[in-house]
């Protein structure tokens, strides 16, 4: 006989209670999500700026955590941190296109690298179950890779955008699965 420990998670019922706004949320996520798919380069754009002031904001606190502990021996590598922070959140901010191009350039080479690295340990541990849509999945990231590459630096307008909005479609998708589970509970 097959002993199985299973892992059982209890819902509260506030969850079930309240489906409906987990169902608005997903909904929402998921407007959004197309919203930016189609509007990709505004959506770059926004989110490059976005991520500038993100990091121009965490240099200021850096800066200030720095000086609030006082002299201690992580004291420069702090100060070095909120410069480098600095620096490129208003890169960010302040050469928006610019910077969305050398994302960009960077995620492209990043998919070429993850998707050859995934393909070629797919090939070669090709007994283990499931190897194939490790495979696929390696060769879809570096399909990916080579096409941001090919259309650089033009897609460097429009990718970063468009991947914000295909994880925006996904993640608010699954909030509307989890909403209509909790529904039939």
């Amino acid at each position: 006989m097959n002993d199985t420990n299973f892992l059982t998670v209890g819902i509260p019922s506030e969850m079930v209670q309240h489906w409906g706004w987990f169902l608005a949320f997903g909904i929402g996520l998921v407007l959004l999500g197309i919203v930016a798919i189609t509007r990709s380069v505004r959506a770059t754009v926004v989110s490059v700026s976005f991520l500038g002031w993100v990091l121009l904001i965490a240099s200021g606190i850096e800066i200030a955590q720095a000086f609030m502990v006082g002299m201690w021996p992580g004291f420069f590598l702090h100060l070095l941190a909120a410069v480098l922070f600095g620096v490129t959140g208003g890169l960010f901010v302040w050469r928006t296109v610019t910077s969305a191009e050398v994302v960009t350039i960077f995620m492209a080479m990043f998919f070429l690298v993850s998707g050859l690295f995934q393909l070629v340990s797919a090939l070669m541990i090709h007994a283990l179950p499931g190897w194939g849509w490790h495979a696929l999945n390696g060769a879809v990231t570096l399909l990916l890779g080579i096409s941001v590459l090919a259309q650089w630096p033009a897609s460097g307008l429009w990718a970063i955008g468009l991947f914000v909005g295909i994880d925006l479609v996904f993640f608010g998708w699954s909030w509307v699965t989890l909403a209509l589970g909790l529904h039939t509970v």
